[in-house]
């Protein structure tokens, strides 16, 4: 068994919080009332980079977006994949982050795949699901944890 399966759900996102700095957003909007580009918009704004992956997008908040993971891996280290997509296309996302050498995988509020997220914790990465980053991030930083930059 790898060592994040061995992680409790708070440990991984725990962990996530503290290690990953570079993030990959698959299905950013560049619509700022979509719940994406909110997400983003807020972790940006607190130190996180942002790697928006929207193959209809050109840019998304200052930073240029990327048809596809591998695309913006050739470009970016990136440490978290956070997903909103529906449930049912998470299982290519999951193998291009595998592919890439991300270290954690985030599936936001409302998206799950057991299946896949299995496979991202046998492949080693740090891998959660049915959580929104924004919100557990907020709750992290009220303890004074949550990463570097945590002021509201």
């Amino acid at each position: 068994m790898s060592l994040p399966a061995l992680l409790t759900e708070a440990e991984r996102i725990g962990w996530i919080l503290a290690h990953c700095r570079t993030i990959a957003v698959v299905g950013l909007s560049p619509k700022p009332h979509r719940a994406s580009y909110e997400v983003a918009q807020y972790m940006q704004a607190r130190g996180w980079r942002i790697i928006p992956v929207n193959p209809q997008a050109r840019e998304v908040l200052g930073e240029p977006a990327y048809a596809t993971l591998e695309e913006a891996a050739r470009h970016e280290r990136i440490d978290l994949v956070n997903v909103f997509r529906q449930s049912e296309d998470v299982p290519p996302v999951v193998d291009e982050a595998i592919a890439i050498g991300a270290r954690a995988l985030w599936l936001q509020l409302g998206i799950c795949h057991d299946a896949a997220l299995a496979r991202a914790s046998a492949a080693g990465l740090v891998a959660v699901q049915n959580k929104c980053l924004k919100i557990e991030q907020r709750s992290l930083a009220a303890r004074g944890l949550g990463g570097p930059s945590t002021n509201a």
